[in-house]
Order: C-alpha cells, then sequence, then structure tokens
C-alpha cells in the first residue's frame, strides 16, 4: 500500500508544514547537524509551478557515505525503474505514449510563435500530461482539458511534420474516455474507465466471471490473479495478455531484466542477491507464485544499506482493484530516524492486543513488520512524479500474516514537502489561534507519525474471518478506499494514547493528539475539496476515505456536539470540542472497518462509502475554492528526480557516480522520452 493518502499527501503537506520551513532540531544536535541543515535550508527545492500542479526536487542524503558498490546497486536499480517508465503510461490509457510523441515532437521542434497565449497553454498543457503521465488527471482521473483549438494544433503538427490522427487526436478535446478510473455507484466501472487494463469489449461482469473461475493451488495463499496482465476479448473469448518478456510490454521488460542483473552482481548480500534474482525470473515468466515468492523473499531481505520496489504493484489504478500498476522507488536506509522508529515495528503486538477491534478480528502473533526511514534515489512509473510520502508492502494478505511486510517512510520527500510550503493557507483554515499554534508547534511530529502508524501498525492489523475471500473480491471497488480509511483510523485511534509518550515518541502525547485530530477534520471536511473541481462528487479513493472517516465521526458525534461546525463572517470552520469522545467515535468506526474487511461485508462498505464519502456538500466547496484562490501555491506536488552520472575508465568500468540535479522539468522528461522509451505507441 502506497501513502498517496496520510493526510493529504501534497496538498496537507503544504498544510501542515507550511508555517515553519525549516525543520526542527533535536536539542543535542551535533556541529554536523547543524551544517546539515544550513544545507538543506541552502537548498532551492522549487522547480516550477504551472496550473494545479508545484515541481519540486529533493536531494539524497547519505550518497556520499555509500561504497563504490553500492552507489553502483542504487544507481543499476535507478536504471532498471526508468526502463519501464512507458508501460505506466501504456497502462494509464491507450492513446498516451502516441499522445505523449507527437506533442514532444512538436514542443522540441516548433519554430513558429512561442510567446502567443496558445502556446502557453499547450506548453501547459503538456507539462500536465508529463506529470500524470497521461491525458487523464492524476489524482481526480478527470480528462484534463486542453485550453487551445483543434486548429491550433493541427497548425502545430503540420509545422512540425508530427502526425497525430483519427481517436488519438479527437480524444484531446471530445468527450470520449472522459474518466481514467470511474467508480461511480450503478455504473459498469470497468467498460466506463479509461484505464487500459481492459479490452474495449469487457465488463465488469466478465472480470468478476473470469477470476470466478481461477483456482490458486493452495488456498491459503491466494495467488495475485489479474495482478500482471491485461484482460481482452477475443472473438468473445476473454483472454490474459500477461507482462513479460515475449509478452505484453516485453520489450520495456527486457530492459528492465538488463538493469536488475546488472543489479543482482552488485548485491549487498545473499538474501538481497536472491531476492533479486526470483524477480527476475517472475519478469521472464510472469508467473504469479514466482511473485509471491520473491514477495516472501523481498520481506525477509532486510539487511543492508540499498532497499527497491519494482513490480506491477498497487491495484488503485484498476477500478475492481485487480491489476497492478507499474511502480519503482530506489531507497538509501536513514538509519538514525529508522532506529527511532522502529520503536513502533518492536511494539507492534501491544497496539495490535490493546486495538478496540472484536478480539477474533485481532492478530494473535503479528510477525515480522519492519519499519525504516529511508532516503529516495529515485522514481518511475506510478510513483513519478507525483510521489507517495510511504509504503508498506507486500500487499497480499497472506504474506503480510505469514512473513509479514516492509513499511518504509520517504524521509527526503517529506524533507522537501517540509521545506517548500507556504504558510497562508493553514492561516486561513484553522478555527483559531490555539488550532494554529498546536499544528505550528506539533503538526510536523503529528504527520509523521500517522504515516509511522498507518504503515506498520494499520496496514499489519487485523486478520479476516476463515473462508472469507480477497477483499477485492468480497468488497470490490469499495476495496481500496476501505483498506485506506482502515489504517488511518489505526493511526488516529493511537496518536491519541499515552503509550506514544511511555515509548519515547512524543514529548506531549496529548498535544500531539490534538493536533493530528484537527488536521484531519480539517483535511477530510473541508481542504481536501481544494483539489476538486466544483460540482464534481469525490471519486479517488483516498480522499474518499478521508471525508467518508472525518464525516461519519462528524454525524455520530452531533448528539454529544463532539466537532462544532463554526460559520464566522461567512466563513465555515470545524472546531473539536471533545478530543476524548472522538478518539472513542475513531476506535469504533475502526472496529466496524474491520469487521467489514473481516466479513467481507460488501453493503456495509457501500452504505458507509456512498453515505459518507463521495456526494460533495456544493455551497461548501464553492466556499472554500473562493477562499482558496487567494494563494498561489498549487494544491498538487511532485518532483524532478535527481541524476545520477557515471564515470568510467578506458575498460567501460564505473569509478565514480556523481548526483546532479536536472535543468528543468520539461528537460528531465524530454530525456527520459529519449533515453527510456521502450514501447511502440500501442501496445
Amino acid at each position: 500500500m502506497n501513502l498517496k493518502s496520510i493526510l493529504g499527501i501534497a496538498l496537507v503537506m503544504s498544510l501542515t508544514f507550511s508555517c515553519k520551513n525549516e525543520s526542527k532540531t533535536d536539542k543535542n544536535s551535533t556541529a554536523v547537524a547543524v551544517e546539515a541543515e544550513k544545507d538543506v535550508k541552502a537548498f532551492d527545492y522549487t522547480v516550477e509551478q504551472f496550473a494545479d500542479v508545484k515541481i519540486l526536487r529533493y536531494q539524497i542524503p547519505g550518497w556520499e557515505n555509500l561504497t563504490l558498490k553500492e552507489q553502483k546497486l542504487v544507481y543499476y536499480l535507478t536504471q532498471a525503474g526508468l526502463a519501464g517508465r512507458d508501460i505506466m503510461w501504456d497502462q494509464n490509457y491507450r492513446h498516451n505514449l502516441k499522445i505523449r510523441k507527437a506533442l514532444e515532437n512538436v514542443y522540441s521542434n516548433y519554430a513558429g510563435d512561442t510567446s502567443s497565449e496558445d502556446w502557453k497553454a499547450f506548453e501547459t498543457y503538456l507539462k500536465r500530461v508529463w506529470f500524470s503521465n497521461g491525458i487523464h488527471h492524476h489524482y481526480s482521473n478527470d480528462k484534463l482539458k486542453a485550453e487551445f483549438s483543434q486548429d491550433y494544433l493541427k497548425s502545430l503538427l503540420t509545422a512540425t511534420n508530427t502526425q497525430l490522427e483519427g481517436e488519438a487526436f479527437d480524444v484531446i478535446f471530445n468527450s470520449q474516455d472522459s474518466k481514467k478510473i470511474n467508480q461511480a455507484k450503478g455504473a459498469d466501472n470497468v467498460a466506463k474507465s479509461a484505464v487500459n487494463f481492459y479490452g474495449p469489449n469487457v465488463t465488469t461482469a466478465d472480470v468478476v466471471q473470469f477470476y470466478k473461475n481461477k483456482k490458486s493451488p493452495n488456498p491459503d495463499k491466494p495467488l495475485s490473479f489479474g495482478l500482471n496482465s491485461k484482460l481482452v476479448k477475443e472473438n468473445g473469448e476473454l483472454k490474459e495478455l500477461v507482462y513479460k518478456s515475449g509478452g505484453l510490454y516485453g520489450s520495456a521488460i527486457d530492459e528492465i531484466v538488463k538493469w536488475l542483473e546488472l543489479a543482482q552482481g552488485v548485491a549487498e548480500n545473499q538474501e538481497q542477491g536472491d531476492a533479486l534474482g526470483l524477480l527476475i525470473q517472475y519478469y521472464k515468466t510472469g508467473d504469479l507464485q514466482t511473485w509471491d515468492d520473491y514477495n516472501v523473499a523481498w520481506t525477509a531481505a532486510t539487511a543492508g544499506n540499498v532497499d527497491y520496489i519494482n513490480g506491477f504493484i498497487e491495484v488503485y489504478n484498476d477500478p475492481i482493484g485487480y491489476r497492478g500498476s507499474y511502480e519503482s522507488i530506489v531507497q538509501i536506509n536513514d538509519f538514525d530516524m529508522s532506529q527511532k522508529m522502529k520503536v513502533l515495528s518492536d511494539n507492534a503486538q501491544w497496539f495490535e492486543d490493546n486495538s478496540p477491534l472484536m478480539d477474533e478480528h485481532k492478530k494473535k502473533n503479528v510477525v515480522g513488520v519492519t519499519y525504516k526511514v529511508v532516503n529516495v534515489a529515485g522514481e518511475a512509473g506510478d510513483a513519478s512524479p507525483s510521489t507517495p510520502i510511504g509504503v508498506n508492502l507486500p500487499n497480499a494478505n497472506w504474506i503480510r500474516a505469514a512473513v509479514g511486510s516492509k513499511s518504509v517512510s520517504l524521509g527526503n520527500i517529506i524533507e522537501a514537502y517540509n521545506n517548500a510550503g507556504s504558510a497562508g493557507r493553514l492561516q486561513e483554515f484553522v478555527n483559531d489561534e490555539e488550532e494554529l499554534q498546536l499544528e505550528q508547534e506539533y503538526g510536523q511530529v503529528a504527520s509523521k507519525l500517522h504515516t509511522a502508524l498507518h504503515e506498520v501498525v494499520g496496514h499489519a492489523s487485523g486478520q479476516l474471518n476463515p473462508g472469507v475471500g480477497e477483499t477485492k473480491e468480497t468488497l470490490k471497488n469499495y476495496a481500496s478506499t476501505l483498506e485506506e480509511g482502515r489504517a488511518d483510523l489505526v493511526g488516529l485511534y493511537y496518536l491519541y494514547n499515552p503509550k506514544l509518550q511511555e515509548l519515547g515518541l512524543v514529548d506531549d502525547w496529548k498535544k500531539v493528539g490534538m493536533a493530528a485530530y484537527n488536521s484531519y477534520i480539517r483535511n477530510g471536511l473541508m481542504t481536501q475539496l481544494i483539489r476538486l473541481n466544483l460540482g464534481d462528487n469525490v471519486e479517488q479513493a483516498h480522499m474518499r476515505n478521508r471525508q467518508w472517516v472525518s464525516a461519519w465521526v462528524f454525524d455520530k458525534g452531533k448528539k454529544d456536539n463532539v466537532i462544532e461546525k463554526v460559520t464566522r463572517d461567512g466563513k465555515t470552520y470545524y472546531n473539536i470540542n471533545d478530543y476524548e469522545k472522538l478518539h472513542d467515535l475513531f476506535g469504533q468506526l475502526l472496529r466496524e472497518t474491520q469487521r467489514i474487511k473481516s466479513e467481507g461485508d460488501y453493503k456495509a462498505v457501500e452504505a458507509l462509502v456512498e453515505t459518507y464519502g463521495v456526494k460533495v456538500d456544493q455551497p461548501l466547496h464553492k466556499e472554500i475554492l473562493e477562499r482558496n484562490a487567494q494563494f498561489p501555491d498549487a494544491p498538487y506536488s511532485g518532483f524532478v528526480n535527481p541524476v545520477l552520472v557515471p564515470d568510467m575508465d578506458d575498460n567501460g568500468e564505473i569509478t565514480s557516480i556523481k548526483v546532479t540535479q536536472p535543468e528543468s522539468f520539461p528537460s528531465q522528461m524530454l530525456e527520459y522520452s529519449k533515453t527510456h522509451s521502450f514501447l511502440k505507441g500501442e501496445n
């Protein structure tokens, strides 16, 4: 599970951390740490801003402390990740690669007037397409609107001798394929979604029936059917096109394998090398049993300074949660922070035992939960340019139960968000000075702890009842939002708990919890609406979970005025009057969400999400957008990647690798298309 969810990622990073643009230092910081902080402050995190997006850059702390062998491992893994970049574009929409190639050719070769409003609109559109890995918004899933005419684009194509015809041209301007992911109640979610996981004539009923007939060799270790394939209908028969060497996306996968084999040759230890070998075998065969074997080996391989995520992993882009999007994140351990947060992993069983879950839904033995703070060295696919801030993998419930999981917080990504925000928006939406001061003093630690609790304790918590199928089968299109909300609730329940202070994680558990609750309710009921166009309902799974969690506790607490809706000078605020009762409400909802998951109760999850998580209070939404209009900060942020540049000797051996920053967002996107394009326009 990835954390494009916790407290609203980019938007909430600007809300939560904007009041202090410098990170706090420990009272016992050494002179070296002080100098390091000075370097952080001197670094320019902002690249550019356009439309609703701000592009940032990040550093790779500790790079110079790695051995050359470790640096080679990082370099090979980042190259493997970038080799699959085009896969994500094609998965997002069938015409994306063709459209991108044409738009980039225009951008690189047009010799006409680049000062006109039409050209500026074209340039902004291309940048938005780059950011979203396609023509649909990376978060709302709505098709991006071109603010230039068909005739203007035709003139650009003609002037640059560029081909873009038929449906691939028309779809930029018409209403076809308007939603990448359509999860509306009552709709055929597969047929109405533009995402390229299914053939044009495949329906939701087709998918459900196809996989209903699939049986795992070991029912206690169910295979992740559908994760690594596209489902199409040929001559009326359903057929999987498997992602593998010689199969769908084979040319890109072969390039991934080439770099993974180089990485295996410089693995830090036997366990890491064995896991890489299984990943290579999986890419060559597309075998789902090998994928599970790899995940078991990867989860157990915890030693070393370098780790990675690579594969078809998260299922958020599939409207019914079967198929994995390609992603890659390469990580270097932050040993100091990881040691501080290891305490959560060591106490995972205490959190499980003391949770408000029904006894039969609690795990008797929480195993193998590892939590580390890492520094990102490179990202690709579904993790770039828009990135998570935390990840917990693997996703298979049986592996989590039997072997455990790895949870990571992306420290340098969070650091970049912290240092690139602005203060005004937070001050606009807090209810009073007390709420503002709590956020300023405790907001950062509250958010970091929520990330950690969500990943380490939340996703590892609870168990399915015997005989209940995987959530993608039982909860269907609501599975992702239920799981993310459930993990959020675990974090919220324990954020207001003296155990955190007992463990030495906070200095004042009550104030940290109050800051966390203020921020979550403020975001869930108000500020995340900045991300939507007026009139829209909530579609994205993480936005839905923040709304249904917040709206449920607001509704259930009305009798005791737990959360008060305040109107002052024509503006709406939410004020928490009773944190103890809100803590209890979070516990009640956590108990119910776990019951829904454990029992596979589809009717209950449908009622919960549709009642509280989908509909938007339109007058409030209008007000929020008007209040937000005064702030120049974009609601979404993403990143360019640092560039790893190897120096070679006369024999072609790498002698050193230096870290540089790209000149600009367009320059990196064009360079990636030049050096890491391994798929045709249609696949």
